[in-house]
């Protein structure tokens, strides 16, 4: 997907505006500058196109102060990632020396500049955006970010810059290789590749972009997706650390099977869990690899041991393959090539309608859902409805009274039937319709 950046001086209503395109509260508002420090991602559509935003802190350009300068290090990153950049600026104040010097910036860039008005709540109000042609950014829009006057309009300018690429879509396996930093990543894809692709140091933090190679397997071309270590907020003490972080998580996005590295010298730790979970919530194929287990001592820690206190740690994960690997001595690396194509393979199984409702609404019935609210729930009937996730829709009763807990009793019965190994598997429980 295409990314859009929102850049400003400060307290311009850059995040109302973040939030009106997503069309949630996500961004923090307040009525004084410096709220937004760090960029905020989240994903959005206009006109059937999807595409990623990320709001900035507000640019001071010539300002010395900590902050600022901190947040204008990470604007100008997002600048420099986005395939289209909104500036906003604010009606009320017309254009200020910060403006300018912002615009000076974004002309050196050669990206899409879409120029926003903001705070033109009527159209007289619109007829101040006009001295903002004196920016050289072209057609200023004049818009409320905060009722959504005119949002339209900017938007179809915005998404007309997002180049769509349906047409030429990459059917290659694409594998995204993640984990903290200096898990052995970049090992793991030069050992694949039996070249140096990636620079290997034992400094945490190395490779801070998300970088693709080709891998020819037994003449299939296979996209490798090395990412840069995703680490623990609070351990992030460079722009661009936080910078790498995204570009991770748009790595997990794009790919179709996700390898988290786990360094088996340390175990599982809270920050593997929450890429696990990233890439669960992104409904990608899962492997989870422990890397240098090398250096494990075997007669005191089998790998059937190992493996079962991680699983222990990971309850609702218990689909997820482990496999030990070792980067170094190249220990089962290749395995792991072999594991993603197969679960590749079941995210794209569809399963016959009428072989879904003989067996699995046969099981159900045995073990038919408890009643709540006095009611009796009755599953009638299922169906997969897309693949790569695999979804499947339940049609029943009363849908909004099925318990949690037996949606995953479900999952586990699915489970039995078909294999889907390293696959998320997702839901949806509709009302029966009547007859």
């Amino acid at each position: 997907m295409g990314l859009v950046a929102i850049v400003g001086r400060p307290n311009v209503g850059k995040s109302t505006l973040f939030n009106r395109i997503i069309e949630e509260r996500h961004a923090i508002v307040e009525g004084q500058p410096g709220v937004t420090r760090d960029r905020l991602y989240a994903k959005a559509e206009w006109a059937g196109k999807h595409f990623q935003i990320v709001d900035t802190g507000g640019i001071v350009p010539q300002s010395e102060d900590v902050f600022d300068k901190a947040i204008r290090e990470q604007a100008m990153l997002a600048i420099e990632e986005a395939d289209v950049i909104v500036f906003a600026v604010d009606s009320r104040d017309g254009v200020t020396p910060v403006d300018t010097d912002i615009a000076k910036i974004l002309r050196s860039s050669s990206k899409p500049v879409v120029l926003v008005v903001n705070k033109c709540d009527n159209a007289k109000a619109d007829l101040n955006a006009a001295e903002f042609y004196s920016l050289g950014l072209g057609e200023p829009y004049p818009i409320s970010a905060l009722n959504g006057r005119s949002t339209g309009d900017f938007l179809d300018a915005v998404v007309a810059e997002i180049e769509d690429d349906s047409d030429e879509e990459d059917t290659r396996l694409k594998i995204a290789i993640v984990g903290r930093p200096n898990v052995g990543k970049s090992s793991i894809t030069n050992a694949l590749l039996g070249k140096d692709r990636m620079v290997v140091t034992p400094i945490a933090g190395t490779t801070r972009d998300a970088i693709d190679s080709v891998l020819t397997y037994y003449g299939e071309q296979i996209i490798l997706i090395d990412t840069a270590g995703l680490r623990r907020r609070s351990n992030i003490s460079e722009s661009v650390e936080l910078y790498s972080t995204m570009r991770t998580a748009r790595a997990i996005d794009r790919s179709d099977v996700t390898i988290v590295v786990v360094d088996a010298t340390q175990g599982l730790e809270a920050q593997d869990k929450r890429i696990i979970s990233d890439a669960e919530v992104a409904r990608k194929g899962l492997i989870i690899a422990l890397n240098k287990w090398d250096l494990i001592e075997k007669d005191t820690k089998t790998a059937d041991a190992f493996i079962k206190k991680i699983k222990e740690e990971l309850p609702t994960l218990d689909y997820v393959p482990i496999i030990t690997i070792s980067a170094l001595t190249k220990q089962r690396i290749t395995k792991v090539i072999e594991m993603a194509k197969e679960i590749q393979a079941r995210r794209c199984v569809r399963i016959p309608t009428h072989e879904l409702n003989e067996e699995l609404i046969a099981m159900l019935e045995r073990t038919p859902p408890p009643s709540v609210k006095g009611r009796d729930l009755r599953i009638n009937y299922v169906t997969q409805v897309k693949t790569e996730p695999p979804l499947f829709a339940f049609f029943l009763n009363f849908p909004e009274l099925l318990p949690d807990a037996y949606k995953r009793f479900i999952e586990r019965q699915l489970r039995k039937l078909h294999d889907f190994e390293g696959v998320p598997i997702s839901f949806v429980f509709r009302k029966k319709s009547r007859d």
